[in-house]
C-alpha cells in the first residue's frame, strides 16, 4: 500500500514539472535560444518572387519555324513555335451549356482532323466541323452522375476518342460515329492528361495512382501508387513520354519516372519539402515539358526546375514564380510568371537571358483582380490568355505587349493553335479567332 502511495506521488509531481515551463527539473532540457528561433524563422520564409525587367533591349531572333505536334496529342506537351499569323479580326463560338467550376479545372478539346471535340455541363460529348455545325452528341452518364457535372479529359488514336472524368469513369468512343466501345469505373476519379502509345493508354487518378489501360478493352496493364495526397488538389496532372519511359508529376510534387512496359520504377525526384504540408495543400505544377534530354517544370512556390530524363537528376533550378506551361524553341525555355513576366531562359545552364514586364501599363489596382493563364508561341508573337478573359499580344522579339483584346470578362482557356485559326474556352462556348 505504501509503494502505491509513493508512486501515486511520484506521478503527480513528475505531471505538474512536465507542464510547468518554469519547473526547474525541466528548463535547462527545452530552454530554446532565441538565434535558433530567428535561424528556424528564417527558413520557412518566403522567397523574394521575381518583379524585375533583365536584359530588355536584347531582341530575340528565332529562325526557327519548325511546329511542333499539338500540344494536345504529343509525347512531350511541347507545343513549340507555329506559323500562325492571325489578324484576329473576327470571332465566332461554338455554344454549349455552361460548365461548373471550369475556372478551378483545365478541360482542354479534342481535335480530329478539321473537326472540334468537346463537352458540356452534363458530359455530353460534342463533335463540332469547323463551321461549327454539330456533327454528333453523346452522353454516357446516369441521372446521378450528371447532376455531378462531370469534367472530362480526351485523347485520340485513329478511329478511338479515349474519356476519363471526375466521377471515376473511363470508356472509349469511336471517333467517326460517337458510338460507346467499351465503358468502365476506376476507384478515384481523374484530373491529368491521358497519353496514348500505341495500343495503350495512361492517366493519373486523384489518389496519385497511374494507371495503364488497353485501349482495346480498358482493361488494367500495369499501376503505379505514389504517395497519397491529404486533400484532392484540382490541379490537374501531368505527364510526358520520352526514352521509353512514363514520367508524371502528382499533387505533392514528386516526378516520378516508369518504365513504359513494364511499370518498375526508374526514378523519383520529390521538388517540394514533405513537412510543409500546407504549402502542399496549395501547391500548382504547370505541366511538364520535354525539350532534347530534360524535363521543364515550374509551380507556384517559385521554382523553376530542369531535370534530366534518364536519371531524375536536376540539371538547374531557377526561383521562378509560374504555373504556366513553358515552351522549349531554340535552346531556349519560354515561360510567362503569374505575376507578369515573360522570361526567357537558357536551356543547358538555367541563367535567366530576358524579362520583361507584359503587364507593365496596367494600373495596379486592376492587377489584382487577374492573372495568366496560358499562352503559346507564335510565328511574331506571343499570345497570352488571363483569368479575365483578355488575350495579350505580346512581341517575341521584343517582348513588349503590342495589343489587348477583350474576348470574355470571365476566365478563358489557354490559347491552340489549328491551322488558320486561333481557339480558346470558355465555360460556355469555343471561341474562333481568325
Amino acid at each position: 500500500m505504501k509503494n502505491l502511495v509513493k508512486l501515486f506521488v511520484l506521478i503527480i509531481f513528475i505531471s505538474s514539472c512536465s507542464f510547468n515551463p518554469n519547473s526547474s527539473l525541466w528548463t535547462k532540457k527545452v530552454k530554446i535560444k532565441k538565434d535558433n528561433i530567428l535561424n528556424t524563422k528564417q527558413i520557412v520564409k518566403k522567397q523574394k518572387i521575381l518583379e524585375n525587367e533583365l536584359n530588355t533591349s536584347l531582341k530575340i531572333n528565332l529562325s526557327n519555324l519548325k511546329k511542333e505536334n499539338s500540344y494536345l496529342k504529343n509525347f512531350t506537351n511541347n507545343s513549340g513555335r507555329s506559323n500562325y499569323e492571325g489578324g484576329l479580326k473576327s470571332i465566332s463560338r461554338y455554344k454549349f451549356s455552361k460548365i461548373q467550376n471550369f475556372d478551378q479545372y483545365e478541360p482542354e478539346i479534342a481535335i480530329d482532323k478539321n473537326n472540334i471535340i468537346f463537352f458540356d455541363n452534363k458530359g455530353n460529348i460534342l463533335k463540332f466541323d469547323n463551321k461549327a455545325k454539330l456533327k454528333w452528341k453523346k452522353n454516357n452518364y446516369s441521372k446521378t452522375e450528371k447532376k455531378m457535372n462531370p469534367i472530362l479529359f480526351f485523347s485520340t488514336s485513329q478511329n478511338y476518342l479515349i474519356v476519363a472524368d471526375t466521377v471515376a469513369k473511363y470508356y472509349a468512343l469511336d471517333i467517326n460515329s460517337g458510338k460507346i466501345i467499351w465503358s468502365k469505373n476506376n476507384s478515384a476519379p481523374f484530373n491529368s492528361q491521358i497519353k496514348i502509345f500505341k495500343d495503350k493508354f495512361f492517366i493519373v487518378d486523384s489518389e496519385n495512382v497511374i494507371k495503364c489501360f488497353s485501349i482495346k478493352d480498358g482493361s488494367v496493364v500495369w499501376s503505379f501508387k505514389t504517395e497519397k495526397p491529404f486533400i484532392k488538389s484540382q490541379k490537374k496532372n501531368s505527364l510526358v513520354i520520352k526514352n521509353n519511359k512514363v514520367i508524371f508529376n502528382n499533387s505533392l510534387g514528386d516526378i516520378t519516372a516508369l518504365d513504359l512496359y513494364t511499370g518498375d520504377l526508374v526514378w523519383q525526384t520529390p521538388t517540394q519539402k514533405k513537412a510543409i504540408y500546407e504549402d502542399a495543400l496549395f501547391l500548382k505544377n504547370a505541366d511538364l515539358v520535354v525539350g532534347k534530354n530534360s524535363i521543364f517544370l515550374s509551380n507556384n512556390t517559385n521554382d523553376f526546375f530542369s531535370i534530366n530524363v534518364d536519371t531524375g537528376i536536376i540539371n538547374w533550378k531557377q526561383k521562378i514564380n509560374s504555373e504556366l506551361t513553358p515552351t522549349f524553341i531554340n535552346n531556349l525555355v519560354f515561360s510567362i510568371t503569374n505575376e507578369g513576366y515573360f522570361v526567357i531562359i537558357d536551356y543547358e545552364t538555367g541563367n535567366l537571358i530576358r524579362s520583361t514586364n507584359v503587364f507593365k501599363n496596367i494600373k495596379k489596382k486592376k492587377l489584382k483582380k487577374f492573372k495568366p493563364v496560358g499562352f503559346i508561341v507564335a510565328k511574331k508573337n506571343i499570345y497570352l490568355t488571363t483569368t479575365n478573359g483578355r488575350l495579350f499580344v505580346i512581341d517575341i522579339s521584343t517582348g513588349i505587349t503590342k495589343s489587348v483584346l477583350k474576348i470574355d470578362g470571365e476566365k478563358i482557356s489557354r490559347p491552340i493553335v489549328l491551322g488558320k485559326n486561333l481557339f480558346i474556352i470558355k465555360d460556355n462556348s469555343i471561341i474562333k479567332l481568325n
